[in-house]
């Protein structure tokens, strides 16, 4: 078993050498993972283009599969879409070439809002990415239980690929 772990360690420093979490301007990344909140849970969905050393842009969206009992919510209260800008600060903060760090702004149907993300990779194209999400301002101040539902804080987790 120490030799099977030995090896396993091996491996990974090796490809995480090589791996790299943003290389500016044309990299490509698409992220799936699970959406965490209160009264619900679902699917995340990122896909976010480099247009700078810095800088991507891209779209979002996420549905809600399971959501408390008491909450009547149909597909449109479900579901949302964004856009969103990141500040890619791998580089800024000069840390290894397969983690990154970065805070954006989105726009969605249902709020203007804020996400700070991470994402470590351990190969040329797969790695991992935790990010918070946040609203800033509200299109409502007065919101259903069903429209709150994309109007917290929200946590997403999941796999990381590079195109």
């Amino acid at each position: 078993m120490k030799k099977f772990l030995s090896i396993l360690i091996l491996f990974v420093t090796i490809q995480t050498i090589n791996a790299q979490a943003f290389t500016g301007k044309g990299d490509t990344k698409f992220q799936v993972g699970a959406n965490i909140q209160d009264l619900g849970t679902g699917i995340n969905v990122t896909y976010d283009v480099g247009v700078g050393s810095n800088i991507s842009f891209g779209i979002a969206g996420s549905y809600l599969l399971g959501i408390d009992e008491h909450i009547d919510a149909d597909f449109l209260d479900r579901f949302d879409i964004k856009g969103r800008f990141n500040a890619n600060l791998q580089d800024v903060l000069n840390i290894c070439d397969c983690f990154d760090i970065y805070p954006g702004l989105d726009i969605s149907l249902k709020n203007f809002g804020g996400h700070v993300g991470t994402r470590y990779f351990f190969t040329d194209g797969f790695g991992l990415y935790a990010e918070g999400g946040f609203p800033i301002a509200k299109y409502d101040d007065t919101l259903t239980p069903a429209e709150h539902l994309h109007n917290q804080f929200v946590l997403t987790v999941g796999a990381s690929f590079n195109f």
